[in-house]
């Protein structure tokens, strides 16, 4: 079963919902970390002719600056909708002050895309408090921002269509992988699925929806540590940025998603996972492994704060 579903996530069918299916989102408030560049600066390419504004969260202003020159030269006369906000997910104390920031200027927030993450970076590698990064930045950090935003996402809930108001969590095919992988990128992945799991139990009942995506195998800069060698076979199974902004189109603005799929896992490039191959994970989830981890990062954050 976990085969099957790696085959369907590596070769997946053509997206049945694109930028074409998506009305106007006026009114409406998205944050997109790391939306510069990848998969999310083609979500926001989308989203910017909406009529949403869009926060483009990132740790370079300059880089940041950049794309929102590519992406407003559309319809500059809009450009004021899509903002820049500061957030680097290495350092704790930048994820407080970027939601300060936001709160300072919105009183809602009806899409989450916790979409920045590092991955294959040298071992030994630290945040700015000294946390191992990868758990640093995969884990710890989208929690802390997702708890400092949960008032303005429970405020954009009080008056949205039930489901629509969304938390996305990014993971990856590799969550699928045998039980007996031990690889570290296998480890952070079933993290993601403790942290929307939970997130679902603790925020579903705000009618805050929770879902965790596979945007799918792309060219972006994850690979940014691996040899040419290895690249020459990695490329060969590799899909455009654009691809995996389908997937988290669907998961962020899809009516097919509903309260019932709280909590569902979302595949290339826009499709609810119907048969969980992972059981085991899941397993863990209900006997309080993700509570655990959960409380273990605030651990962590008020360590820091």
């Amino acid at each position: 079963m976990a085969f099957a579903s790696m085959k369907t996530q590596y070769f997946p069918p053509a997206p049945t919902f694109t930028e074409k299916d998506v009305g106007a989102q006026t009114g409406k408030v998205f944050i997109i970390t790391g939306g510069n560049q990848g998969v999310g600066f083609e979500l926001i390419k989308m989203l910017y002719p909406t009529g949403a504004t869009v926060y483009m969260a990132s740790r370079s202003e300059e880089r940041a600056a950049e794309a929102t020159k590519i992406i407003t030269s559309s319809d500059p006369s809009n450009a004021s909708r899509l903002k820049f906000l500061h957030l680097d997910l290495s350092d704790l104390n930048s994820v407080w002050s970027a939601a300060q920031k936001f709160a300072k200027q919105e009183m809602r927030l009806d899409i989450l895309l916790n979409n920045a993450g590092v991955g294959g970076e040298p071992v030994g590698s630290k945040t700015k408090q000294g946390i191992e990064l990868h758990i640093g930045v995969n884990v710890i950090a989208p929690l802390l921002l997702t708890q400092l935003l949960h008032l303005q996402l429970r405020t954009a809930a009080t008056s949205s269509p039930k489901a629509s108001v969304r938390v996305i969590w990014t993971s990856s095919w590799m969550i699928w992988r045998d039980k007996r992988c031990i690889h570290q990128l296998c480890r952070f992945e079933s993290s993601e699925c403790d942290h929307f799991n939970e997130t679902s139990k603790r925020y579903g009942k705000d009618s805050v929806i929770s879902v965790v995506q596979n945007p799918g195998n792309l060219q972006t800069n994850i690979y940014h540590t691996q040899s040419r060698l290895m690249m020459l076979f990695v490329n060969r199974i590799l899909y455009p940025p654009k691809m995996g902004a389908y997937t988290t189109l669907f998961a962020g603005l899809s009516k097919e998603i509903t309260e019932a799929n709280q909590g569902s896992y979302i595949i290339p490039w826009g499709r609810v996972q119907e048969i969980n191959p992972r059981k085991d994970i899941y397993e863990v989830i209900e006997k309080g492994k993700g509570k655990e981890l959960w409380e273990w990062c605030e651990k962590q954050i008020k360590a820091n704060q």
